[in-house]
């Protein structure tokens, strides 16, 4: 049998039964566009999580006070307070290869503006904080050496807070607030950047380290000390150096006792990078269960399509059609069913990531690889439950075949 008239047997065949074909077909449409939107999601979310993380800044490593006791750590961010401004300065003074040191001191406050407020996060921070932690300026200024020297009550806001507490879109520079009962004039406003694993970091207020530490908190203890590397293949040894100075300086011999923690962004950026990836394999298998559903379709279809056409393969073979000529056409005929149904549910897939990604605030990505995992997969699946009909078909013996009512 020619190829061109195997193609035409299977058309006509799927033809004769449209309803069928079209139900079919609708099995794996659904398999197939589940599994191209539930990956484009698990890999949107990863794609949309690591730019967060990296939004933080670049080559970091960030100190937290806290002791490690075995399988966890005692005192979350900032709970607990054995990291000083000392130690900060000590850091950017000792360890080589780093390009800035960038101690805070955090808390949640009241700010009040006129009669609107709000209770969120403010961050006493030295002017470095602007570069190591990425941020851009949208209106005014950044905190500068000047006022952190001058223990200036100066703030700058972030574009949530800014809203909250003056409308959408107000430039408040020059404004005053206060914050626990202390007045500060707004100086600037950063540009939105979306939340993170560790927070928003638009909800929120910057002041200068001193003032913080003098008017909110009355230490020099900080929360947090950030470094930025010089470099990612030297985050690991200066991430050693920065442990064992702070380990001389707390007066304290073994690793193990440590009254802080070093989390290293590289790390951090691998541990979420395995957990999306397993949420994305996981949403793939829920949504590839469909696809095992559809090929029982298909298998259920093609067993019937067998049965009813009995007569005409006694017929053929009675003719002289070959076991693997009667195969190859219902082989096909289970094919074309999933290609078809298989283009059509990656053509699904993409509108349904579109619709996602453009009505919601989930973020969707479409890789090639996914489209040609669908496509082989579809494709596979017809073959596969194609496989028995087709040889059920060619093991029928001609004349029991014939003498079928």
């Amino acid at each position: 049998m020619k190829i061109v008239d195997l193609f035409e047997e299977t058309f006509f065949a799927m033809l004769a039964n449209k309803a069928r074909s079209s139900l079919t077909i609708l099995g794996i449409v659904i398999g197939i566009g589940s599994v191209v939107a539930m990956i484009s999601i698990g890999q949107g979310a990863s794609s949309d999580i690591e730019g967060r993380i990296q939004s933080l800044g670049s080559n970091l490593l960030i100190i937290m006070p806290g002791a490690e006791t075995g399988g966890g750590v005692s005192g979350g961010m900032g709970s607990t307070k054995t990291l000083t401004l000392e130690d900060s300065q000590a850091i950017e003074q000792k360890i080589n290869n780093i390009y800035a040191v960038a101690p805070e001191v955090s808390s949640r406050r009241q700010i009040i503006f006129k009669g609107n407020n709000t209770n969120t996060s403010v961050y006493g921070v030295t002017s470095k904080h602007e570069d190591v932690k990425n941020l851009e300026i949208e209106m005014g200024n950044f905190i500068g050496d000047l006022n952190v020297k001058k223990i200036s009550k100066v703030a700058v806001v972030g574009p949530d807070t800014r809203d909250d507490l003056f409308g959408l879109g107000v430039d408040p520079v020059g404004q005053k607030i206060k914050i626990d009962k202390q007045e500060f004039t707004v100086i600037g406003v950063t540009k939105a950047k979306g939340g993170t694993g560790f927070g928003s970091s638009d909800d929120l207020v910057y002041i200068p380290i001193s003032t913080a530490q003098h008017y909110l908190t009355g230490s020099d203890l900080v929360s947090i000390i950030n470094i930025q590397v010089e470099q990612e293949d030297l985050m690991e040894s200066v991430q050693a150096e920065v442990s064992a100075l702070l380990l001389s300086r707390h007066d304290i011999r073994k690793l193990e006792d440590a009254d802080f923690r070093i989390l290293n962004q590289a790390d951090v950026m691998s541990t979420m990078s395995e957990v999306t990836g397993t949420l994305t394999m996981l949403l793939g298998a829920i949504a590839g269960i469909s696809l095992v559903v559809g090929g029982i379709g298909i298998m259920n279809m093609m067993l019937t399509t067998v049965t009813e056409r009995t007569r005409e393969i006694g017929l053929r073979k009675a003719l002289g059609a070959k076991n693997r000529e009667i195969s190859a056409q219902f082989l096909v005929e289970s094919s074309m069913l999933t290609l078809i149904g298989g283009i059509v549910g990656i053509i699904l897939g993409w509108v349904v990531s579109t619709v996602v990604s453009n009505f919601s605030d989930i973020s969707t990505t479409i890789t090639m690889w996914s489209v040609i995992l669908s496509f082989g997969v579809s494709t596979s699946i017809g073959i596969i439950f194609g496989y028995y009909p087709a040889k059920r078909a060619a093991n029928l013996n001609p004349i029991e075949a014939l003498r079928y009512e």
